[in-house]
């Protein structure tokens, strides 16, 4: 058998669904999370609960029991270089957070290569499409410097495109995944680091889980891609279901972002469409209205950005702003976009304005 490989992930939500896979496909893993997450991760084992087709209830998978190594800490002590590759799975605003930010530092300055699983992509991988202009888009991060130390050709993207949760009234450790979809990488720029994908994606595709009465496949793959547009179909689908379940006065979820007015929906997931193929994205690189339409209606209760601005968040991922921003530099320009980023701007504001 092949040596395993090592691979660390700083964030424990999704970074635990991804970290769970990679594990049950017999490699090393390290969760970079908080204190409390870490301790319970190390003690019980990340938990991580999905729907599997022909089953009636969530299959329930604790890293402890899984073929390879899924362990858990702070950011201290952590030394990149002695990994494979590296997954940055928090939201973006973490990562100016004291230690995290340190850490960032040393991960650049390693030169490991590096996957995203952020909604927001990394301004380094922007750098990756030459009609971006990358420093009209600083603005739209948190804080853009804590991506200056990297080489574009060592951060790529990966799409999130499964939906999880941390139940409310379960401990950290645990992640109940929603809509078991597939991670979507593109490659990087080196054949070396992108073979490193490959082989994941190749290996979790062969695990099975041990159930206790047979062995079974799950879902939620790696799936690798060679253009690097792949992962921006993401964007069609924040801007259509997760950004406009921000309302005036309230949250809504998902499927009644884009069910409510499904005309509506069509028309903003469709310019997205558009201004991703503006920036040299294939039509067969996207994902189809309706297919998104359809797995929205299991998405019954509201964003992780809208419950975050619900419950005070000063912070959040802008990726709404940044598509608006990119859109402009290609003379495009969307109502509901523009009705969007103010609404997500007014609640920012007001939080602001509590936590001063």
């Amino acid at each position: 058998m092949s040596i395993p490989y090592k691979i660390l992930i700083l964030g424990a939500s999704y970074g635990s669904l991804l970290g769970t896979k990679i594990a049950l496909a017999g490699h090393e893993v390290h969760l970079v999370c908080l204190p409390v997450e870490a301790d319970l991760i190390n003690k019980e084992g990340a938990i991580v609960r999905m729907p599997v087709k022909g089953r009636a209830e969530r299959v329930e998978v604790n890293s402890k029991k899984l073929p390879g190594r899924l362990s858990a800490g702070g950011t201290a002590g952590v030394k990149p270089s002695a990994y494979d590759l590296v997954a940055l799975a928090m939201q973006e605003p973490q990562y100016r957070s004291p230690g995290v930010r340190e850490l960032l530092d040393a991960v650049a300055n390693a030169g490991v290569p590096c996957m995203s699983i952020m909604n927001m992509p990394p301004l380094p991988y922007l750098a990756r499409i030459p009609s971006i202009d990358v420093t009209a888009c600083r603005n739209c991060y948190t804080d853009a410097s804590v991506w200056d130390a990297f080489d574009p050709k060592l951060v790529t993207l990966c799409s999130p495109d499964p939906q999880a949760f941390r139940p409310p009234d379960e401990k950290v450790n645990v992640l109940q995944v929603r809509l078991p979809t597939n991670f979507k990488s593109a490659r990087f720029d080196s054949e070396a680091h992108t073979a490193i994908l490959r082989r994941l994606a190749s290996d979790i595709e062969a695990a099975r889980f041990d159930t206790g009465s047979g062995k079974m496949e799950l879902p939620v793959k790696l799936k690798v891609h060679d253009s690097i547009f792949v992962p921006l179909a993401k964007w069609a689908m924040l801007l259509a279901g997760n950004y406009r379940c921000v309302q005036k006065d309230g949250m809504r979820a998902i499927k009644d972002a884009v069910h409510s007015d499904i005309e509506a929906s069509r028309s903003v997931f469709n310019w997205a469409v558009k201004l991703c193929v503006s920036l040299g994205a294939a039509e067969k690189d996207l994902v189809p209205f309706e297919k998104y339409a359809n797995a929205a209606l299991s998405l019954v209760t509201p964003s992780s950005a809208a419950r975050a601005l619900a419950n005070g968040a000063p912070n959040i991922e802008r990726t709404d702003r940044l598509i608006q921003t990119i859109a402009a530099q290609k003379g495009m320009s969307s109502d509901m976009v523009n009705q969007t980023v103010a609404l997500v701007d007014g609640w920012l504001e007001k939080n602001r304005k509590k936590a001063s």
